[in-house]
């Protein structure tokens, strides 16, 4: 697993052993960035924005979107291995200073900044998507208009009844994307 392309192109990501954190496959990382970086509905969405990384994982996205230009990124991880590959990923890109790390619950997180990029990645098949926008959303997590983008299992529904800009699949993933607007 290795970051696609900016800035820290090329560069390694570790995770940790077992099956408890899945990271996204380059690919299918490389084609959302692909699509965010390029469709007129998100061009601009990610370079200077406030991203937040919810089930963070290895930090593979807010990591890519730091690389493509965004300003900050908040991660919020709860799992004690993945927050170890989290905070050796963002000191192998050397990005302390433009990142921060929340070891918690992303259904309770603590109060937070709005951020312009949301995204979410949990574990498969337990709806956990709607109650993480929900606490953050009374957070204050959400920014109005904030891009969110959501991977769940291909075969699971979509994580909310609003009106979604993309829905792509790759293998066993499957990406939605909508703005919070639309919550």
């Amino acid at each position: 697993m290795r970051i696609i392309a900016g800035r820290w192109r090329g560069r390694t990501l570790a995770a940790p052993a077992g099956a408890d954190t899945r990271p996204t496959a380059d690919r299918a990382r490389q084609a959302l960035f692909d699509m965010l970086m390029h469709s007129p509905w998100a061009e601009g969405a990610v370079r200077d924005a406030q991203v937040l990384d919810v089930f963070a994982g290895t930090g593979a996205m807010g990591l890519e979107a730091l690389s493509r230009g965004a300003a900050r990124a908040t991660f919020i991880e709860n799992g004690r291995p993945a927050l170890a590959a989290l905070r050796a990923n963002i000191a192998a890109c050397r990005a302390e200073s433009l990142a921060e790390v929340i070891a918690a619950d992303a259904r309770t997180p603590p109060r937070g900044k709005p951020c312009g990029v949301i995204f979410l990645d949990p574990p498969y098949g337990r709806a956990l998507v709607p109650m993480a926008l929900t606490a953050l959303g009374a957070t204050g997590w959400i920014a109005p208009g904030a891009l969110i983008v959501a991977e769940v299992g291909s075969d699971e529904p979509r994580p909310v009844d609003s009106p979604l800009l993309a829905e792509r699949e790759f293998g066993a993933a499957k990406f939605c994307v909508w703005r919070a607007e639309s919550l």
